[in-house]
C-alpha cells in the first residue's frame, strides 16, 4: 500500500489535490484500471468533492471490462488454425483449441503466464468489422508491426461482418483492433494434464495444463505425494510447461495456484490424481472445472 497523489483538475469543477491510498498507481485518466481500497482527502475538501472523487475512482476500478486499443495481424502462409509449434508448449492441441480461434501474443504472453488466457478481440473498421469480434486463446508468443496479437486466419476472419469482409481483412494483413480479457469457458471439459513427450519416468516429469478456465492465471503449480502430502513446487520451463527432476513417487496430486490482477489467489486441487506409473504422452482428466460466475 502506498500514497499516490491524484490531481483532481481532471474532474470538472475540482481544482484541489486528494491523497488516495491505493495498491496501484492512479493514472491521469479514469479510463484505465485502478484498484483502490479507500480514499482519504486532504484538509479543506468539501464532502461533495470527496464524493465526486470516490465516484471517479469507482468508475475507474470497473475498467477491467474496458477495451484497450491495439493492432493485430494473422499468421502468414498457414491454414485456418493456429500453429502446432507455439511457445506455450501446447503442441497440436494449441492449433485446434477453441475451434482454432487462437493467437500469439507479444507483451500479453508475460513469460508464459499469459498462456491459456482468453481475450475478446474486435477490429475497429466499421466497413468490415463486426461488433462482437472473436474470443481467442493465447497459445504462442510473437509480434508483428506493433501488434499485440497474431491471430490464426480462422480467428482473424471471424472479426469480419461476412465472408467478403473477411477476405478484405486478410488482404490488409494488419488491422486496428481493441481487446479485453474475458473468462475462458470449455463446457463439458475438465482441466486436463498432458504429460510431455520428453518426460522420462521416473526421473523427469514435464506436463502442460489444458482447458484452463475462468479469468485467472496459473501462477504456480505444486506436485504432491498423495500419501505423505509432501509437496514440491515445480518450475515453469517455458510457456505453459511445468517440469521437475526426481518427481515424487506414487500417485501424484497436482495443485494449481490461480491468481488475478487484484491479488486474489486460489489453490485448485484436482479430484483425480496422476497415476503412479504415469507415461509420457498420456493425458489425465483432473475431474475439476473452474466455475465461472
Amino acid at each position: 500500500m502506498k500514497d499516490v497523489f491524484l490531481l483532481t483538475r481532471d474532474v470538472p469543477g475540482l481544482q484541489r489535490h486528494a491523497r488516495i491510498l491505493c495498491n496501484g498507481v492512479v493514472p491521469g485518466s479514469v479510463k484505465f484500471t485502478v484498484r483502490c481500497s479507500r480514499t482519504r482527502a486532504m484538509p479543506l475538501m468539501t464532502p461533495w468533492e470527496i464524493r465526486v472523487i470516490k465516484i471517479v475512482l469507482g468508475n475507474a476500478a470497473t475498467c477491467t471490462d474496458c477495451f484497450v486499443p491495439s493492432r493485430a495481424a494473422h499468421y502468414p502462409n498457414s491454414d485456418d488454425n493456429g500453429t502446432e509449434t507455439g511457445r506455450c508448449g501446447y503442441g497440436t492441441f494449441g492449433a485446434t483449441i477453441n475451434g482454432g480461434h487462437v493467437s500469439a501474443a507479444s507483451d500479453l504472453y508475460r513469460d508464459g503466464v499469459g498462456c491459456g488466457a482468453c481475450y475478446q478481440v474486435r477490429c475497429t473498421n466499421g466497413n468490415y468489422c463486426s461488433d462482437k469480434g472473436v474470443n481467442i486463446v493465447i497459445t504462442d508468443h510473437g509480434s508483428s508491426d506493433r501488434t499485440d496479437f497474431i491471430l490464426s486466419r480462422r480467428a482473424y476472419g471471424q472479426m469480419a461482418q461476412n465472408a467478403d469482409a473477411a477476405a478484405s481483412l486478410l488482404a490488409f494483413g494488419v488491422v486496428d483492433i481493441e481487446y479485453r480479457r474475458v473468462p475462458c469457458s470449455y463446457p463439458n471439459k475438465n482441466i486436463t494434464i498432458k504429460i510431455d513427450e520428453n518426460s522420462n519416468y521416473p526421473h523427469y516429469l514435464a506436463f502442460v495444463i489444458w482447458y484452463q478456465q475462468g479469468i485467472k492465471d496459473i501462477t504456480a503449480v505444486q506436485l504432491c505425494e498423495t500419501q505423505s502430502y509432501v509437496c514440491k513446487l515445480l518450475d515453469r520451463s517455458y510457456g505453459a510447461v511445468w517440469t521437475t527432476t526426481s518427481p515424487p513417487s506414487g500417485p501424484l496430486s497436482v495443485r494449481m495456484l490461480l491468481s488475478d490482477e487484484n491479488g486474489d489467489d486460489t489453490w485448485v486441487v484436482p479430484v483425480n490424481d496422476i497415476p503412479q506409473n504415469w507415461k509420457a504422452g498420456d493425458t489425465y482428466d483432473s475431474g475439476v472445472q473452474v466455475i465461472i460466475a
